[in-house]
């Protein structure tokens, strides 16, 4: 069975779901890939890993970097779970590109190279969003794209991040930030 609770965000809302355990999904409402992962028998049900994710959202919207991180469990493909860890190794403040992922998922397989185009898909389709900080990935030219939450939430949330957005823009207007 999995359980949803839902988090009041400054950005709008989100809504949770666990195993009963760990965090499963965490997804503005209204998002590109809204609850992919979540079973179609789930009911709502406060639960400790709730309240912890909940204390951590409310340090991180309050400029905070929280010092802990609540148990995950996301759902995916080995290839996801690989993009999704190294997603996890992305600071508060900076930001990488799909290249980037790319080379580093690459060294770690010992493979030459991999594909920036399925390290996007698999960016694309986290389901823990913010905790697992897909917002943080950038084109390689400054482009703010692939954010299912949506490029206006994105560029908040980098802003919130005190990233440097000078050299970044929305990817169709080719807007400066």
């Amino acid at each position: 069975m999995q359980y949803t609770a839902t988090y009041r965000s400054p950005l709008g809302g989100i809504t949770l779901s666990s195993d009963g355990e760990h965090l499963c999904g965490l997804w503005f409402d209204g998002g590109k890939y809204f609850a992919a992962t979540l079973a179609a028998e789930h009911r709502p049900r406060e639960l400790p890993v709730f309240e912890e994710t909940r204390q951590w959202l409310d340090q991180y919207f309050q400029g905070g970097v929280p010092g802990f991180t609540p148990p995950l469990a996301p759902s995916g493909s080995p290839f996801r779970l690989a993009v999704w860890d190294i997603l996890l190794q992305i600071p508060r403040g900076q930001t990488a590109t799909y290249g980037e992922l790319a080379a580093a998922l690459a060294r770690a397989q010992g493979r030459e190279r991999m594909s920036a185009q399925a390290v996007g898909g698999a960016v694309g389709h986290n389901p823990i969003s913010l905790i697992i900080p897909c917002h943080r990935v950038v084109g390689r030219d400054g482009s703010l794209t692939g954010y299912a939450g949506g490029i206006a939430k994105k560029a908040a949330l980098l802003a919130l991040e005190g990233v440097e957005m000078g050299g970044l823009f929305l990817p169709k207007r080719g807007t400066a930030l």
